[in-house]
C-alpha cells in the first residue's frame, strides 16, 4: 500500500481507503455487523488506515462497528465521519450550532472515542457554504478538542470552491472518476494551493466502471441504482455519477479496449484517479473481503501512459462532457 498526505490534516493515509456506506453488505441489505467487522479488519490487514463513514450509514451501526474495530486493533487508523443527513427535513437552517454539536456528540458516543479525526458536513444544501457561522461552530469544536479537523462532502464544484475559502477547512470529499472529470479542470489546483486534502468518492460510478454490468443486469428494488437513476430520492449524481445507464455501458465497452487487461477495468479506473496528484485518497465501498483485496491492487499497477490518458479523456468528451459536465 502507498500513502499520501491528507491536506492540512497532516495524516498519512492509504491512497486506496474504504467507504462504509454498506460495508460488509450489498446496497439495501440490513446491516450485518459480523460481516462488517470482518471487512474492516481485512482492510487494516491490507494496509488501509482511513475509514470514511457517516452517522446515517446503517443508522449509526457503521460508526459503532468501526468503534469496535478501533478498540481491538493496535494499528493507527484515521476515521472520517459525516453529519447533517439525519436532519428531517434536510434544509440549510438545520445546520446550526445546536444540531451540529448534537451530531458530533452522537458520533463520539457511537464510536466510543474522545475526539473525531475528521468530521465532514454531509452534502448540505448549497446555502450552507455561504453561512460563516456553520464553520465557526466547527472551529469552536476543534478548539474544544471534540474534533481534530473538519471538511465537507459536496455535490458540486461550485460548493467545493466556496468551501475552501474557509481557512481551517481541511478536506473536500467529491465525486471524481472516468465519467465525472470536471474536478480536475480547476478545483484540484485550487485545493492544492490551500493544502486541502481531496477524498474521492464514487470512484467506480456505482459499479459501472467494474465492467460487470449489462443491459440485462437487474438491480433490486431497495438498491439506489434501481430507484434513484433520475434523482427522485437524493442527488442524481450519486447514482452512476449522473450518467445515463445505457450511455455508460457503451463508454465502458470503449474503455475496455484502452486498458491492458479488460477484466481489470475496476482496478484501472482506480489507477486512473491516482494519476492526479491532487487526490489524497479514494474511498471505494466494499461488500465483501475479496473486493478490498482487489481494490488495493490498484496501487501496484503501472501508471497509465500518456496515450491511454488521452484516450480516456476522448471517451469522456464524446459521451459525457456535453451532458453532465456543467451539472456538477
Amino acid at each position: 500500500m502507498k500513502y499520501r498526505v491528507l491536506g492540512k490534516t497532516g495524516f498519512s493515509v492509504s491512497e486506496i481507503s474504504i467507504g462504509t456506506w454498506q460495508v460488509g453488505g450489498r446496497w439495501g441489505d440490513p446491516f450485518d455487523e459480523k460481516n462488517a467487522l470482518k471487512t474492516l479488519n481485512e482492510a487494516l490487514d491490507l494496509g488501509i488506515n482511513f475509514f470514511d463513514t457517516a452517522d446515517v450509514y446503517g443508522d449509526r451501526l457503521s460508526e459503532k462497528a468501526i468503534g469496535k474495530v478501533l478498540k481491538e486493533r493496535k494499528e493507527k487508523c484515521y476515521v472520517a465521519t459525516k453529519c447533517g443527513r439525519r436532519l428531517t427535513p434536510h434544509v440549510a437552517d438545520g445546520y446550526n450550532d445546536k444540531n451540529i454539536r448534537k451530531f458530533v456528540d452522537e458520533s463520539l458516543a457511537n464510536m466510543g472515542v474522545e475526539t473525531i479525526d475528521l468530521i465532514q458536513l454531509h452534502c448540505p444544501p448549497t446555502e450552507v457554504y455561504s453561512s460563516p457561522e456553520v464553520f465557526e461552530t466547527l472551529d469552536a469544536l476543534t478548539k474544544e478538542g471534540k474534533i481534530l479537523h473538519y471538511g465537507v462532502s459536496v455535490e458540486k464544484i461550485e460548493e467545493a470552491l466556496k468551501a475552501i475559502e474557509y481557512p481551517n477547512l481541511a478536506t473536500v470529499q467529491i465525486i471524481f472518476n472516468m465519467f465525472r472529470q470536471r474536478p480536475a479542470e480547476l478545483f484540484f489546483s485550487e485545493a492544492k494551493k490551500k493544502n486541502v486534502g481531496i477524498i474521492v468518492r464514487v470512484p467506480l460510478a456505482s459499479g459501472l466502471l467494474t465492467g460487470k454490468f449489462t443491459m440485462e443486469t437487474v438491480f433490486r428494488k431497495n438498491d439506489h441504482r434501481f430507484f434513484n437513476r433520475e434523482g427522485k430520492f437524493f442527488d442524481k449524481g450519486e447514482t452512476f455519477s449522473g450518467v445515463d445507464y445505457e450511455t455508460g455501458l457503451k463508454a465502458v465497452n470503449e474503455l475496455r479496449s484502452i486498458i491492458p487487461d479488460p477484466d481489470k477495468l475496476a482496478l484501472y479506473a482506480l489507477r486512473w484517479i491516482l494519476m492526479f496528484d491532487g487526490v489524497s485518497c479514494i474511498i471505494p465501498g466494499a461488500s465483501h473481503v475479496s473486493q478490498i483485496e482487489s481494490n488495493t491492487g490498484a496501487s501496484d499497477l503501472a501508471p497509465l501512459t500518456g496515450e491511454q490518458m488521452e484516450k480516456v479523456q476522448d471517451v469522456y468528451k464524446r459521451y459525457f462532457k456535453p451532458v453532465v459536465h456543467h451539472l456538477w
